[in-house]
Formats: C-alpha cells, structure tokens, sequence
C-alpha cells in the first residue's frame, strides 16, 4: 500500500479501472459469444438451405450418403461437416455411423419439408459443434430425416479474440482519461493537506495566518477546524503573555519586601519592635505568595474537573450573615460598611443545595473584590440573595449580588472581568491576583450556575452569582445531606480558611 495520498488514489483509480474492464469485458464475452455463434447457425442455415434447394430429390432418395460424399469436399474446404438424422433421432456421419451426440436435432413428425432446426450439440469426443437441420422429403418406407451441417463452435475463441482487438484501445482511453482525473483529484486533497501540515509545522513556533478553503469539503471542514484552533491558540498566548507578566508583578512586589526585611534582619538592622515589623511583613508577604499559589492550583482542579463538590442543604440569609461578620473588621479598617439584603427572619428561608466552602468562597471573593474597589476614603458593599424563578431551560435557583459604590469597570471590560489575572483597572485590582473573579465563575459554573457582572447608576458595580437549587452533579457525587460525620467536622475546621 503506497504511503502517500496520491499514491493511493491512483491505486484505487487502477484497481476501479481493472474491476470496470473485467466487468465490461466478462459481458462482452457473453454478448460477442452470443453473436459469433447465431452468425455460425445462420451461416449453416444457409448452407443447409442451398443444399436442399440443389439436391433436394437427391437427398430425399435412397442414396442420401452417397450424395452428400459427392459435396463432402466442397464442404470441408469451409470446415463444415455434413450428416444424417434419421427417423429414430440418430444422428449418423456420411459413412453411416450413427453418434452418440448430445442436443442433436430431434425430428418433428409433422416438421414441413424445409424447415431448418438452429442450435448447438456436443459429440462423443467433447467437441461442440453448431448445426442447422433442414428437414427432407420423406423417402418411402424410411420416415421423416433431416439433413444436418455442423461446424465446431468458435464463438468464445472468436469474442476473446475480438475483446483482445479493442482491449488495447480500451486501456489507452482509460490511462487518456482515468490518470489526469485520479491526477486533479488526489491533487485538489493532497495541496490543502500539505498545506495544513505546513501551517502545522510553523504554529508551535510563530503561529500561521488563516488557510483558504479549497479542497473538499472534508478537506474544508479541516481547515476550517484548523483556522479556528491556530486562532484560539494565538489567543492562548496572548493570554499566557499577560499571565506571565501579571505573574512577574504579583510576584515582584512580595519578593522585594520578604528581600528587603530579611536583609535587614540578618545584618541586624532592625532590631526590637522594628524586627517584629519585619518579620510580620515577611509572614504577610509569604502568606500573600501562598495565597496567588493556592488560587492557580483551584482553577485547574476546577476545570479538570476534580472540584470534589459536597452538596449540603444551605440557607441564603443565614451565608450572607456570616459572610459580613468575617469581613466586618476589615471594612471598618477601611473606613466602610457592608449591609446584607436578605430575607427577613419571619420570611421563608431561601434554601437550597450547594457546596459549603464552595458558596463561602465564592461570597469571601466576591466581597473581597468589592471592597478592594472602593476609593480610600471609604464606601459601601450592599450583599443581597433572592430567589430565581424557573424558566425555560433554566430550574429554579439562588442569585447572590454583591454591589459597591466604587468607580465600577471600565467600558469594554466587563465581558473580560471573569478572565484570570484580568485586572483592566488597578483601582479595582487592589493586591489582589486577579484571580477572585475566575474562582467565582468556575465554582458557580460546576455547580451548573453561571456569574455575571455590571455596572450600577450613578457609579459602582454588581456581580452576581446564580447558583440552582439543586446542583449539577457528577456521576459519584453524593447526593445533599449524605456526608459523614468525620468529613462533616472536618469541613467545619477548614471554613474559617476559606476567605477566598
């Protein structure tokens, strides 16, 4: 089997080609095989004929024999063969002896004088033989026979013969025109291919303009495939860029200020309350890097998969309460005040099924971006849950908000806000990593909700969260309410930690 694509195109054009001439030609034996041979019985017709016409008294006679070994040259300079058929169905030769033929003509006791019989038999020897019988006028006493001309069959050799005349004709049309068309279409397959394979070649290295479509359209199909993929992966580089250089200022900042206060700690700079100063900066550095480290390894568990949801039976109001208490220092120290918007005790819980640190994590991030976002002389946070009605497509669900008075996205921006380390607005960005949005999005998403984000009159912005009543949940996934006690207490010691 040849290698290459045009290899086997033609390959399969030669062996298409070789099935059509078997096929053609096995049903031209049998036609040609057919004519030669009702040709051959019509020319012994004729010659039967002739014969009863010329010595028709002679034959119809007593002497019979003698009369046909009188022509019995003239017919064997024509390779023809003549006999007898007598009354009883014999079949007998110009000396008399009667053949044990099989098919040999079969007298009709009411066959008219000069009717001709046409078909073919087979003597004692093999040999097939083509006749005529034309009937003769009874001699007295003798009954009904007829007279018998035979050739030997030809008619296969002669269509083989025929066939092997035109066979050559026949395979130069087909390499005419068979090879330039099995040329044009393994070439209209083979360039576009090679043509992806060089494209493919360079997009490791330097990316690739888009390809044309040409070919066909599977051919098409894969470029287009193609197009697509070198146009999401020079987007994913892009992407890989802005991360890298949003990793070197993430991790610029804490290395010079872990740097700088080790430094002065070990040549004994600062000393007294000026090396616990220190030493608090290098834990609070050290615990920031530990944090940036912490988010990437969540988003890949996230989307790989391996979140590791525990679905839970949670009440809305009761998760923003808690939320504001954890963060109500921190907005004291920053001169600003968090209020929740959350059903009222007497009202029906908002409850539903979530992961616990899931939800908490998701509502610590979202806090945590919004206070970063206000100016320095403070501002507010307005935390609010209400229940999502069904609809088409969509079951019923839990929408979180989180709203603050600050100077809201930038235009254009929204749309990428959910984008890791996307930070289109330091005033928003804080000290953050960029990476609170993300976890947002990835954590609502495997629990089958979604985020999004806008802006609020007259400045500031919303994000909000959808979570379902009951989440999406993997095949494996226990169902809410199922966790065991061990793992309940240690959930519970691990919630403290989640702040996001």
């Amino acid at each position: 089997m040849p290698r290459g694509l045009s290899g086997r195109i033609l390959l399969a054009f030669a062996g298409l080609a070789l099935a059509v001439l078997l096929a053609v030609g096995g049903t031209l034996v049998v036609v040609l095989t057919g004519l030669h041979r009702s040709s051959a019985q019509d020319n012994l017709a004729n010659v039967s004929v002739a014969l009863v016409i010329q010595r028709g008294r002679a034959l119809s006679s007593q002497s019979a024999t003698e009369t046909l070994l009188a022509t019995r040259d003239e017919l064997a300079r024509r390779d023809i063969s003549a006999g007898l058929v007598t009354a009883g169905g014999q079949l007998v030769d110009l000396e008399g002896t009667a053949l044990l033929a099989i098919g040999a003509p079969r007298l009709s006791p009411t066959g008219a004088r000069g009717t001709t019989q046409k078909g073919t038999f087979t003597a004692p020897d093999g040999t097939r033989y083509d006749y005529a019988a034309t009937m003769l006028r009874a001699p007295v006493g003798l009954g009904p026979r007829a007279l018998v001309v035979a050739t030997p069959d030809r008619a296969r050799a002669q269509a083989l013969g025929d066939l092997l005349t035109a066979l050559p004709v026949v395979l130069l049309v087909l390499v005419l025109v068979g090879a330039p068309i099995a040329w044009l279409l393994s070439r209209s397959v083979s360039r576009p291919l090679h043509r992806l394979a060089a494209a493919a070649a360079d997009l490791p290295a330097s990316g690739t303009a888009p390809l044309p479509l040409q070919g066909p359209a599977e051919v098409r199909e894969l470029t287009e495939r193609f197009n697509a993929m070198s146009a999401a992966l020079a987007e994913t580089r892009d992407r890989e860029e802005e991360l890298l250089a949003n990793l070197r200022h993430d991790l610029r900042t804490p290395l010079t200020v872990i740097t700088g206060f080790a430094e002065a700690l070990a040549d004994g700079t600062a000393t007294g309350e000026a090396a616990g100063r220190a030493a608090r900066a290098i834990a609070e550095e050290a615990g920031r890097l530990d944090r940036l480290a912490g988010e990437l390894g969540a988003i890949e568990r996230l989307r790989s998969g391996a979140a590791g949801l525990r679905p839970e039976n949670l009440e809305a109001g009761q998760l923003l309460r808690r939320t504001v208490e954890r963060f109500a220092a921190r907005a004291t120290a920053r001169g600003a005040s968090l209020a929740v918007t959350a059903p009222a005790p007497g009202d029906p819980p908002l409850a539903f099924a979530a992961d616990h640190l899931a939800v908490d994590r998701i509502l610590a991030n979202l806090v945590d971006n919004a206070l970063a976002a206000l100016p320095a002389e403070g501002g507010h946070v307005w935390l609010e849950a209400r229940p999502m009605p069904p609809a088409p497509g969509y079951p019923a669900g839990v929408a979180f908000a989180v709203t603050d008075d600050g100077p809201g996205f930038l235009p254009g921006t929204i749309e990428r806000v959910f984008e890791r380390f996307f930070r289109a607005d330091a005033a928003r960005a804080g000290g953050g990593s960029g990476l609170g949005l993300a976890i947002v999005r990835e954590l609502a998403r495997a629990h089958g909700g979604e985020a999004r984000a806008e802006n609020v009159a007259p400045h500031g912005a919303r994000v909000s969260v959808v979570l379902p009543v009951l989440p999406r949940q993997p095949a494996g996934t226990p169902a809410p309410g199922t966790t065991t006690a061990v793992e309940d207490a240690a959930r519970r010691r691990a919630r403290p930690s989640a702040t996001g």
